[in-house]
């Protein structure tokens, strides 16, 4: 039973991973991202 279970804890950390790489990678999230990087580079200076 315990294989099972690591099976499912694999394929869920994996789908996961999936997700969050398509929220990442998406031109919205990096419009934002790109946003603050670029303000806090312009405040620090």
């Amino acid at each position: 039973m315990s294989t099972v279970e690591y099976t499912l804890g694999t394929l869920a950390a994996c789908a996961f991973a999936v997700i969050l790489y398509k929220v990442i990678t998406s031109p919205m999230v990096q419009n934002g991202l790109t946003a603050v990087v670029r303000k806090a580079l312009n405040t620090a200076f």
